[in-house]
């Protein structure tokens, strides 16, 4: 079987050439390929698994460079089997490296792959397919170990909170249920007025307060003590949020 692909990469060839000759980077872009070991610096030994229809295969594959002349041209042969599936292969290959006008390298493979036993019964369609698959996610990996590194969004503005509620020790956050407590205790309290005509007289005097027109104000009635809480207008929804954490058990209770 004779295949010839063409793939273009956003490099210079050297940098093409550099990275074809690094076992590690042809180890993450080649698919299936789950090891390299390093002979020498013209031969290799991987495993790569393999799955043809519905035959899977693991090869131990033996590589060596014949002739290179870098940055442009390499050529190598290889051979591998897999006797769990009675199949063997010997393939050899060729890269060309061209220089293009806008910097970039055009790389071109051609592979003559001879595929034996029981691998080798498949149909010429189906094994061509399997290689286009192969070929077209070897270059997607390759493209992207060349290109840079995304930039990275600017950090974005976290908007500004409302303001905490105008009374002593204030919670920064509505606290859950587990909380209600700390709450209590973090309000300052203030001692009920006695008798009807205090509490009437305390009350009119609040509301004549031009502050309170700008914010919730809220007293909970708790053992004798009345807890103060003076809520931002524009942050009502936290507010309600509060009443029901504080009150709603209490009221099961």
């Amino acid at each position: 079987m004779d295949i010839e692909k063409i793939l273009t990469i956003a490099a210079p060839p050297a940098r093409v050439w550099e990275l074809l000759l690094d076992p590690e980077v042809m180890g993450a872009c080649i698919p299936g390929m789950q090891s390299v070991e390093v002979l020498s610096p013209t031969e290799y030994k991987a495993l790569i698994a393999v799955k043809i229809a519905f035959v899977s295969a693991k090869f131990r594959l033996r590589t060596t460079i014949l002739e290179q002349r870098a940055p442009l041209y390499l050529r190598c042969e290889g051979t591998g089997e897999d006797a769990s599936v009675a199949s063997s292969l010997r393939q050899q290959s060729e890269m060309f490296l061209a220089e293009q006008a806008d910097g970039g390298t055009e790389l071109r493979v051609k592979v003559k792959v001879d595929v034996l036993g029981r691998l080798g019964s498949f149909g010429l369609s189906v094994m061509k397919t399997k290689a286009d698959r192969m070929w077209d996610e070897f270059g997607q990996n390759l493209s992207k170990r060349i290109a840079p590194p995304a930039e990275l969004p600017p950090p974005s503005i976290a908007p500004e909170r409302a303001p905490s509620p105008a009374v002593g020790a204030v919670p920064q956050a509505i606290p859950g249920p587990s909380h209600r407590a700390r709450v209590i205790e973090a309000i300052q309290r203030s001692p009920a007025p006695k008798g009807w005509w205090p509490r009437l007289l305390a009350s009119l005097s609040r509301r004549s307060d031009p502050a309170c027109a700008h914010h919730i104000r809220i007293e909970l009635m708790r053992e004798g003590a009345t807890i103060t809480v003076h809520w931002p207008l524009e942050a009502a929804g936290e507010c309600a949020a509060l009443l029901r954490d504080c009150l709603l058990p209490a009221a099961k209770e």
